[in-house]
Order: C-alpha cells, then sequence, then structure tokens
C-alpha cells in the first residue's frame, strides 16, 4: 500500500486539510469554512473551552500533526485562553503549511469567512505536494472502541476483533485498546499479559483508578441501553470489551496523545488523574476516538451491538456489527457483520480474517461506510492527566 510521507518520517492513509477551532464562539465562522469550502478533504476539530488546559493542548497538537493531516487552518476568535501560538509553531515544526485567522483581527464573521476559504485554498494546493511512498502493515496504528453492547458483543464482534489484532501485531503493527472503565474485574489477567512486571503493577493501578473515579462520579459505564442488550453486569460487560484486545502481550500502557515507537499492543488509560474536576471520564464513545487518533491511529474499529453511526475526522472509523439482527436493520452504517457468528454462519476466526483484509482495503484508500455517509463526529472536552513514567511506558517517544 502507500502512504502519503511527511517531515517526521510518518506516513498517512489519507491527506486532510484541518479547519481547527480554538473556542467554541469561533465555531460558526469555522464551520462555514469548512461547509463553503465543499471538498471531503477538509474536515472541522476543535475546542470548545475559553479557559486553558494542558491536556486540550497536547490532544489538539497530537491531532493536527497526525500523518492523516497534511495541512492546517487554525480559527480563533482573539480573547480565548487556548495557546495558539504554541499549537501554531508545533504544526510548522512538523512539516505541515499552517494558517492563523484571527476573527478580532479579520474584520467579523463574514470577511474571517473570505479569508478563511483563501487560506483552504491554499493549504490545499500544498496537501496535493506530498509524496506517497510504500507503506508496511508495520507503519500502520490501529485502535478498537466499543459503543452501544449487548449480550453479543462479547460474543462474535469484540473477539473477532481481538483475532484481527493478533494479526496485526504479528506483522509488527501498533495496535491500542482502551476503555479502563470498562475494563474493571480484568485488570488481573491483563496484568498477566504485561511484558514486564512493572507494567503490569501499572495496569492494575489504571483499573483501580477507574474504579475509583467511577465510585467518586456515583456513575459508570454501564448504561441502561447495555441491559435492555442482556448484559447483566458491569463485569459481564468488562469481559466483553477486554475480548477486543486479542491474546497478545501488552507492550505498554498509554494516554491520550502518547504515541508508541514501536510495533504492539497497548492499553489506553483514559480516566483522568487525580480528583474529578471536569464533569464524567468518558463523555460519548467520538471523545475517546479522538484520543485514540491524536496517540497515531490511522484507522479505527468500532464495534457494537446495538448500533452506532458515528464516524470521525481525521481518520476512518470501521464498524464491526456484533448483533444480526442490528445488521439487518442498519447494514447501511455497518462495514462487517459480526453476527454471523451468533447465526453460526461464521467462526470468530473467519470474521476476524474479514476485519483484517478491511483494514488493508481501508488503509490502501478504500472509505469506510462512515466515510461515505459523511460522518466526520468530533469531542474535545476538559480533562487532566500526570505524566508517565518508563514502566507505563516501555516503548513510547
Amino acid at each position: 500500500m502507500k502512504g502519503f510521507l511527511r517531515a517526521d518520517g510518518r506516513k498517512g492513509i489519507r491527506n486532510v486539510v484541518l479547519v481547527t477551532y480554538l473556542v467554541e464562539c469561533a465555531h460558526h465562522v469555522a464551520r462555514a469554512i469548512v461547509t463553503k469550502s465543499d471538498n471531503e478533504n477538509v474536515q472541522l476539530i476543535g475546542f470548545p473551552g475559553c479557559y486553558p488546559n494542558e491536556y486540550s493542548l497536547k490532544i489538539m497538537e497530537g491531532l493536527c500533526t497526525h500523518p492523516n493531516v497534511a495541512g492546517v487552518l487554525i480559527v480563533s476568535l482573539g480573547c480565548e485562553g487556548f495557546n495558539r501560538e504554541q499549537l501554531a509553531n508545533t504544526i510548522e515544526a512538523s512539516g505541515r503549511s499552517v494558517e492563523t485567522l484571527v476573527i478580532q483581527k479579520s474584520g467579523g464573521t463574514k470577511t474571517s469567512i473570505e479569508s478563511g476559504l483563501e487560506s483552504i485554498n491554499e493549504l490545499l494546493v500544498a496537501a496535493n505536494k506530498f509524496e506517497t511512498v510504500s507503506m508496511g502493515l508495520n507503519e500502520l496504528v490501529v485502535g478498537t472502541i466499543c459503543g452501544g453492547s449487548d449480550g453479543t458483543s462479547g460474543i462474535g464482534a469484540n473477539p473477532a476483533v481481538g483475532h484481527c489484532f493478533d494479526r496485526l501485531i504479528e506483522k509488527d503493527a501498533i495496535c491500542m485498546f482502551e476503555e479502563t472503565g470498562e475494563l474493571i474485574g480484568c485488570e488481573q489477567i491483563m496484568a498477566e499479559r504485561a511484558i514486564t512486571p512493572e507494567l503490569g503493577e501499572e495496569i492494575m493501578k489504571s483499573v483501580a483508578k477507574a474504579e475509583q473515579y467511577y465510585t467518586h462520579m456515583g456513575y459508570g459505564s454501564f448504561a441502561p441501553g447495555n441491559a435492555e442488550g442482556g448484559l447483566s453486569t458491569q463485569e459481564e460487560k468488562s469481559m466483553g470489551a477486554y475480548a477486543k484486545s486479542g491474546s497478545s502481550k501488552i507492550h505498554g500502557l498509554i494516554k491520550p496523545g502518547d504515541i508508541p515507537s514501536q510495533g504492539g499492543l497497548y492499553l489506553m488509560d483514559v480516566v483522568p488523574d487525580g480528583d474529578p474536576m471536569f464533569g464524567f471520564p468518558n463523555i460519548v464513545d467520538s471523545a475517546e476516538i479522538v484520543e485514540m487518533i491524536a496517540s497515531g491511529c490511522h484507522i479505527i474499529l468500532f464495534t457494537t451491538g446495538r448500533g452506532s453511526v458515528v464516524g470521525s475526522a481525521i481518520s476512518p472509523v470501521i464498524k464491526v456489527c456484533a448483533n444480526p439482527e442490528t445488521y439487518e436493520n442498519m447494514s447501511g452504517d455497518m462495514d462487517i457483520n459480526a453476527g454471523k457468528v451468533i447465526s453460526g454462519d461464521a467462526t470468530v476466526q473467519d470474521v476476524g480474517n474479514e476485519i483484517y483484509d478491511l483494514v488493508v482495503q481501508v488503509a490502501e484508500g478504500k472509505p469506510s461506510k462512515s466515510e461515505e455517509l459523511g460522518h466526520q463526529e468530533f469531542v474535545l472536552t476538559y480533562k487532566k492527566f500526570e505524566g508517565t513514567g518508563p514502566s507505563c511506558l516501555p516503548t513510547i517517544r
């Protein structure tokens, strides 16, 4: 397959130009620029908050320098707390083209949109100059998340993704799974899979932190829809979510925005550190997709039993549907019918191989269903994370 070669040596499977707003007050102008550009490779991301947050800056830096991104238009109101100068400098240092539009300095809404469209045209010209080169599976980063889980998720879709992960890791790809808040009860078996005892201890701590956080908030990750779909306990849901990780050794514990530098399996800890400050830790599945993309994911595998329609900006989302009835009802949004495992028409390994083949095809340019439908959901909120040490991250840059 071919990839777009970036200055840092990483390769992208898409060639996107981002319009990035830095406060909700700039959202309308940024969205109007994207809409009027009428180009599927011009995509919108942004941060709604007004006061500064190290997490949001780190995530935005990771997104704007992602291998799938060729250039960025930053849209600022002008008085928000976001450090637009640092973001622009980070993008420029990565070898990408970047333009900054400050609405308060450019005459307001109408003239800012006009100026933004001019910048987009220039950024698209620069994007087309990126060279495409040979790209191996060992240079691919794939993440997985489950949403709208039901009693079928842990039987078909999730273990099939795990089988796909094992095959990708055999090719030295980077694979990551997350949702430590949905892995409560699985910490011991994950720790036993860690490549070092120290990493195993850190995995145990991360799940204990998640349990404490959810207890403090008074709300866990077990939703009414999960119960309606046949799940009975948090532990049952956890075992299903855990199945997505496959059987490979766990090479590291990362936090959002950390980018592994070597192939292997990584667990992402998405639950904030310290006392609760900004609300529920996992606001929506789309927020966790964003965090994995900020950590370098070229593709996201999204498993669902009840059904989900979300996609994402920047990286393709592949939907793996666990429930045969859901697949029949929502086949236009689903890429893989893992319900064939439930109906007895395929094995977990069969579906895992099908997912693996589709990952390769999407990496080669085939659009996922969510891409075809124009889904580009994006959520970025406030969080707080402490830095991780070498025990967590034996292979990270």
